[in-house]
């Protein structure tokens, strides 16, 4: 793996092509400095990551990451290979994410969350860490997302859940309790249902 700091811009530079030729949009800062004695990111090979894209210092990311626009991803994250993350995501601190994921545009990921290898995550998906919002100290508490899940797009989570692996969520969802291994949630709140036997099969990222 190689390390970044700084802002990358479209340019020949040849420092930067001989470390990873797929930086090459505009804007990019690889490297914010959130505290003292913060280390710079390290990022795999094959990586490709659009323009306004920022990511703090303290996160390690493995090989064959992409990102759209506008993606943020702050201090003490790690990240797998193979992994892309859509435009306009937002992934706070302090996170972990396995291998094989697909994270579409505009979802927000809070601190302390947990998303496992090969989960799919649709568009403008919400999920929280905090059961009582600025009322009442809490743990933030984000969640847990196990292998193989499937987040349906427009979706909300409360804090502090856990969706089993090979779970579905459907679409427009609001999912208010944990989801077990291989169930669906759907509706607003959510019921659990068995998830149909067609559906037990492995997501194809």
């Amino acid at each position: 793996m190689a390390r970044f700091l700084g802002i990358l811009n479209d340019n020949n530079d040849s420092d930067v092509n001989r470390y990873n030729p797929r930086f090459v949009d505009d804007n990019i800062k690889l490297g914010v400095n959130y505290k003292r004695f913060s280390k710079e990111p390290v990022i795999g090979k094959n990586s490709f990551i659009r323009s306004n894209s920022v990511i703090y210092n303290d996160v390690v990311i493995g090989d064959d990451f992409r990102t759209g626009h506008n993606v943020l991803i702050r201090e003490n994250t790690t990240i797998g290979d193979d992994v892309l993350i859509g435009t306009n995501t937002v992934i706070e601190g302090n996170c972990t994410l396995g291998n094989n994921i697909s994270i579409q545009s505009n979802v927000y990921i809070p601190s302390n969350s947990v998303i496992e290898d090969n989960v799919f995550i649709g568009p403008c998906t919400c999920f929280t860490n905090d059961r009582y919002p600025v009322r009442v100290e809490y743990d933030l508490k984000g969640p847990q997302i196990r292998r193989g899940a499937s987040i349906g797009g427009n979706s909300t989570f409360l804090s502090n859940l856990e969706i089993g692996e090979g779970a579905i969520v459907a679409a427009g969802a609001v999912v208010t309790r944990s989801v077990p291994p291989y169930y669906l949630a759907i509706g607003t709140p959510a019921k659990i249902k068995p998830l149909p036997a067609s559906l037990r099969v492995p997501n194809m990222i």
